[in-house]
This record gives C-alpha cells, structure tokens and sequence, in this order.
C-alpha cells in the first residue's frame, strides 16, 4: 500500500524569477533563430556594411553570437587540451610546445589556412566564412584559457591530491571533484580575458582582406572598422557605445553571476568578511526551475561518475587497450603524413623567398622584440599592485570590476585616431605609439590573473598576517607574491603571446582611408597578409613563433617549474 505524500503548495507556486527566466530562454532562442537565419543567405549579401546605426543591434547580435560559439568551443578544447597534457609526461612533452608554438602565431596568421578551407568547403554560401570567423575569434581566445587549466591542475596541493587516492577516485572523479573546482577561480577570470580578447581581435575576424578579395561579414566589428576606414568619428562612437552597452549587459548577466558562484571553491576554512554579491545570481538561485534544472544536471553527472567504475571484464579491458592502442597508431601516422605534406608546402613558399626578404624579416623581429618587452615591463609595474587591491578587496571589485572588462574588450585600433594625433604632437609617431597600442592588448592577461591569484588567496592566510601584523613589503614577499606566483606566471605567459599577437594590430593600422605602419614583424605579417605574399607570411610567423617560443621555453618555463615545485599552497 502507497502512502500518500503531502506536497506544499509552495511546489506549484510560480514565482516571478520563474516568470523572467521563461521570458529570458524564449528571447535566447528567438535570438539562435534570427542569427541562424542571416547565416544561410549567399555570401554577396554579406560584403557591404552600412553605417546607419540604425543597423547596430542586428550586427551587435550577430557578433555576440560569433563570440559566445567561440568561447564555447575554447572552453571545451581549453579543459581536453590541458587535462590531456597534464596526463602523462610524454603528453605533455608534446603537447605544452605545441601551445606555446600555437599562441605565439598572430589571428592574420591563421586567416589564409582557415578561410580558403571554409570556402571550398562551403563555396558561396556565407556559412564558411561565419566559420572561419568563429574559429579566428577561437585562436585569440583559447590559449590563455589553456594555459590557466594546464597550470591550476598542475599546481594542486599535494594533501588534496592524496585525499582523492585515499578515497579511491578514478581519473573521472578526480575530473569531476578535483580538477575542475580547484581550476574554476582561474578559468573564471581568463574565460573573462579571453572573451575581452575576442572584442579586441574582432575587427580583424569580421572584417579582412585576403589577396584581392575583401571579406566582410555583418558585425559590430566589421562596423567600428568600416567607420575607421572612413574617417567616420561618430560612427566609430556609435559602434563603441555598442560595444560597451555589450560588455555591461555581459557582465552583468554573466560573469558577477560566475565570480560569486565561484567562491565556493577558495580554499578557506574562514569564511570571508566581505563577499562578491551579485543580484542575478541571487535571482537565479532563487529560481524553482534553474534549481530543478541544476538537480537533474547533477543527477546525470552523479550517474555517469557511478557508470565509470562498473569493472569491465579482462577480456573486454584487453579490447579497450587494443582500441587505445589502435587509435594512438592511426594518430601517429596521420600526423606524419601531415607533417610530410607540410614539408612540401613549405618547400614551395620558402622558395618564393629572398634573401632580402629575410634580412627583413629578422630586422622587423628585433624591433617588434623591443617593443613587446617593453610593453610587458609597463603592463606589469602597474597591474601587479592594481590586480591584488582589486582581487584582496571585494567591495572594490564590485566597482572596478566591470571598468576593467570594458577597458579590456574595447579594440585598440578603434581609439587609434586620439592616441597617433597625441604622439604626433609630442613627435613620437607610430614607432612609440604601437608600444600603446600593444599595451591595450597585453596588459589585461596579467591583470586578470593577477586579480584571480589575489583572490584566490586563503582567508586563513590573510587573518593570519593580520594577527601576526605582518604589513607593507614584508606582507608582499611572505605572502601576496608567492601566493600569487602561479597565477603571475601564467599571466606573463599568455602576455608575452599576447604582445606579439597583438603586434598585428599596433605595427599596421588603416584608417581615414590610409594605411599606417611602423617596421616591425607584425607589420610585415599583416600586409604579407592583406597582398597574398604566403611564402613571406610563413616566413614571418615561423620567426615570431621561434622567438616565443623561446621566450617561454628559457624563461616562463622555468618559472613556472619554481611554481609548481616551490610556491603550493600546501
């Protein structure tokens, strides 16, 4: 016999944050629907952009849509790349010299490869180049993200990770209950510098010019820089107003939200005296069906974590290892294939390549070097003491969090005009005025994770100093910075990446109609680029990826190493 159950009426009350989230989802899908739309018109209908703001909001959906795809699809390869790296030493001796060689290489960088293959692909329909735009957007997005995973996962105390032995996880659960909420503080904050990179890039992914033919798609990015070509300032506000209306509206709707959930997973036993608050992570959790919504999502990921440790059969374990060992054969051997027909493309752009031409290049690389050390070493005197107010001190968050995510996203090459016409006055010109520009694009990757590194201090720690009135430089050397240390490296990495990406930006700037350039290697790959010179593009790229890769290999590498062996928290 079946005892009745009394459910509370409270069960079935709607609520009017249900009613808002009903309201949200449906104009969510409406908005797929609409974007989806434009994407299956034929490519003509995408070349021209009119400047009539009334045409904003259609083009600032658009590029939102753009932008949320690829960081989807970054936030996905960001997780597979470095939990696969991180395990096995023979993984990561591949796979970490490979994420230094890929970030190092500039958007315009990857422009040719990506945008012919989506063509023929997709030959005169816009849904290839809507792809190559999203995986453009992709390459300045992911690495940092990759970068912060990778070094969070590596830098686990040691007591936790025993703990996860001791209760017998499997790599699943470590996955699950280890791994990504120990990484989530730093994911959070890059997941914010990645998407603020993608605003800075998004004027090179929308809107390009490869050999003689110009692509254009329908974005907000494709308006700034339209209106900059023209010499048009009003436009140029109308589309940065825009932008920044975005960026609050994201901010608002998604990252606080994120930030507030993600101090759940501070390694404190002492709860914080001030907490981040956030008025729609409040209204999400009080939400009946986000909650319902939560458990059911909670069930299946509990589901699948008890199906991993249902022991297969010896027969059925040797089938999976020969499986693996299959896959690992047919990997290895297409990867020598690829590399065998790379050395015959190779062959075939190297040739078209002068020995002036390289004289060139390695002149342009010395001067890009200067100017990205030297933005690097401004970019760090300032948001070393900046980022650890703002991640040590909440309330100050709640203010300045927001300005630094749209001074972040907002394009360098957009301001341009006001920073050349001041440099000219004081007779600095291009040549100092890229060094600005680079700043615009690198500082924020050690901003962001200075500020999550700050954050992510333990609060125990803190209350200590106090108690023990450990202050001013003392407090810097015995506890901000090596608590910070991780997270300070991962940001100089990602920055020195992000300089000499943002080199293509800095050295070559159109505007009012004219092109503006200073001798640099950026300089050279963006009109390599814009002329379909590949074999001097390839040339290019191969050296500034060489010097990166450098860089963080006799460097960054070390200290990174110094990180994980010295300054754990343990």
């Amino acid at each position: 016999m079946k005892i009745p159950v009394s459910i509370p009426l409270e069960t079935f009350r709607i609520r009017f944050v249900d009613v808002v989230v009903f309201i949200f989802l449906c104009g969510l899908l409406e908005f797929v629907i609409y974007v989806a739309s434009e994407w299956s018109y034929p490519v003509e209908r995408a070349l021209q952009i009119d400047l009539d703001p009334r045409n904003i909001p259609s083009y600032a959906a658009q590029s939102l849509m753009r932008m949320a795809l690829a960081y989807l699809l970054s936030l996905v390869f960001s997780i597979w790349y470095g939990y696969t790296a991180s395990r096995s030493r023979m993984h990561e001796r591949i796979m970490i010299p490979l994420l230094d060689i890929l970030q190092s290489i500039p958007v315009l960088s990857f422009l040719p490869a990506v945008v012919l293959a989506m063509i023929n692909l997709f030959p005169g329909q816009r849904i290839g180049i809507e792809i190559a735009c999203i995986l453009l957007i992709f390459t300045g997005q992911v690495w940092n993200m990759t970068f912060s995973y990778y070094h969070s996962i590596n830098t686990i105390p040691r007591e936790l990770r025993e703990a996860s032995s001791v209760l017998g996880f499997n790599r699943f659960s470590r996955f699950i209950r280890l791994d990504l909420p120990f990484s989530a503080i730093g994911l959070v904050w890059n997941s914010m510098m990645s998407v603020s990179g993608g605003w800075f890039f998004l004027m090179a992914c929308e809107m390009f010019v490869l050999e003689d033919r110009d692509f254009r798609l329908p974005g907000i990015g494709s308006y700034i820089q339209t209106a900059a070509s023209e010499g048009n300032i009003s436009c140029i506000l109308y589309g940065l107003g825009a932008m920044v209306f975005l960026i609050i509206v994201l901010d608002i709707l998604l990252w606080r939200p994120l930030i507030v959930w993600s101090q759940r997973f501070r390694m404190d036993t002492v709860p914080p005296e001030d907490e981040r608050e956030s008025i729609v992570f409040d209204l999400i959790t009080g939400s009946v069906v986000l909650r319902k919504l939560g458990d059911w999502f909670g069930d299946v990921v509990e589901w699948i974590e008890k199906s991993t440790y249902r022991i297969p059969s010896p027969r059925l374990g040797g089938v999976f290892k020969y499986i693996g060992k299959l896959t690992g054969a047919i990997e290895l051997i297409a990867l020598g294939f690829l590399f065998f027909w790379a050395l015959i493309k190779v062959k075939g752009l190297v040739s078209s390549v002068s020995l002036g031409d390289l004289i060139l290049v390695f002149k342009s690389a010395c001067y890009s070097f200067l100017r990205t050390s030297v933005a690097i070493l401004i970019a760090l005197l300032w948001t070393l003491p900046v980022g650890v107010y703002i991640g040590m001190n909440p309330r100050a968050a709640n203010i300045l969090q927001g300005m630094v995510q749209i001074a972040a996203s907002i394009p360098a090459t957009a301001v341009f005009p006001v920073i050349i016409l001041f440099l000219i006055k004081l007779g600095g010109g291009l040549d100092i005025g890229a060094i600005f520009l680079m700043l615009l694009g690198t500082q924020w990757y050690l901003l962001f994770n200075i500020i999550a590194g700050a954050y992510a201090i333990p609060k125990d720690l803190i209350e200590i100093s106090k108690a023990y009135n450990i202050t001013g430089w003392r407090k810097w050397r015995v506890l901000i910075l090596p608590s910070i240390f991780p997270y300070l490296v991962t940001g100089l990495i990602t920055a020195s990446g992000g300089a000499w990406n943002a080199t293509i930006v800095s050295e070559y700037v159109s505007f009012g109609g004219e092109i503006l350039k200073t001798q640099g290697l950026g300089a050279l790959i963006s009109h390599s680029s814009a002329s379909g010179d590949f074999g001097l593009l390839f040339v290019s790229t191969c050296v500034m990826a060489a010097i990166v890769v450098g860089i963080n290999r006799l460097v960054w590498k070390r200290l990174f190493y110094i990180a994980k062996t010295k300054y754990v928290l343990e």
